[in-house]
């Protein structure tokens, strides 16, 4: 389901980088912890964990400077193309600590900096554009956003390239449901909506809508159709797990996948305007559980 554009080429930096600050990173205290979904979990061999979460650092701190309130749109985007810089080896490490981190890391396990550079194309995006037309460039946008962490992690396990297009619907899946948690926040703080333009129009929805207090109408309409979707999404990224080779990641997957299919249905039944509909610790539980049943 999702709309991949391979053809968009990620450019190199330039050997020469103009640094905005001495240091570009600025983390915004959230963590792993912090996620819907398990970041490198204990299901993941104890040898990978530490290159699963030099990704995530990477991944958190371009994001949070993407999410930046206080920087202009060029400024987060010179910042991104630091954190590039150091990632490839054409700017000082010390400008960017997660960038050399993760750059040591590809190093050491031979994984391609491509996944981490595909990520910054989305962040540049989150710079400058606040609004997405249809469920097509939503799906564009998580092609960049979202796909490059199952495709590392695959990478990182040694696993074919045929297993991307089910991972690619999970991460997609995993961001829309992510995007429907935070659209509230994210238009109250960043002037930023994810919801696409054409459903709300077609549901005589409005952009304004997703700052009452509760979910009216068109605006409830739409989500369902958005959660209809991710179902399929869902389903598709079901495929996942009995096409990985590595045990522990079927298991990493196949929780994972579980859990987006339990935030799927909480989120058909909850308002996402009026509270916050999120996981629960024992919804961790049941999806392992289940896990297990169904996995060789």
């Amino acid at each position: 389901m999702s709309a991949v554009n391979d053809n968009v080429a990620v450019t190199p930096p330039a050997a020469a980088v103009p640094m905005p600050a001495p240091v570009v990173e600025s983390w915004s205290g959230k963590d792993r912890a912090d996620e819907n979904f398990p970041v490198g979990s204990l299901l993941i061999a104890r040898r990978l964990r530490p290159h699963i979460h030099a990704f995530y650092g990477f991944a958190r701190n371009a994001d949070d400077i993407a999410d930046s309130e206080s920087l202009s749109p060029d400024e987060k985007i010179a910042r991104l193309d630091a954190m590039e810089a150091v990632l490839t080896g054409n700017a000082p490490a010390d400008a960017a600590p997660s960038a050399e981190r993760l750059r040591a890391s590809l190093a050491a396990t031979g994984v391609s900096s491509i996944h981490a550079r595909e990520l910054l194309v989305a962040f540049r995006q989150d710079a400058v554009q606040n609004r997405y037309e249809n469920w097509a460039a939503l799906m564009d946008y998580c092609r960049y956003s979202a796909a490059p962490v199952g495709r590392y992690v695959l990478d990182l396990h040694g696993e074919g390239r045929e297993t991307w297009p089910a991972s690619d619907a999970l991460c997609a899946a995993l961001q829309v449901l992510n995007h429907l948690q935070d659209c509230a926040g994210d238009l109250r703080s960043l002037d930023r909506c994810y919801i696409p333009q054409e459903m709300m129009a077609r549901h005589e929805a409005r952009v304004d809508d997703i700052a009452r207090p509760k979910t009216a109408a068109g605006l409830r309409a739409v989500f369902d159709e958005m959660l209809i979707l991710t179902e399929q999404l869902n389903r598709d990224a079901g495929l996942l797990p009995r096409g990985v080779k590595s045990r522990r990641l079927r298991l990493e997957t196949a929780v994972i996948a579980g859990l987006a299919r339990r935030l799927t249905a909480r989120l058909r039944r909850g308002d996402p305007l009026a509270t916050r509909v999120s996981l629960r610790a024992p919804d961790v539980l049941f999806a392992a559980l289940a896990a297990l049943r169904r996995l060789p």
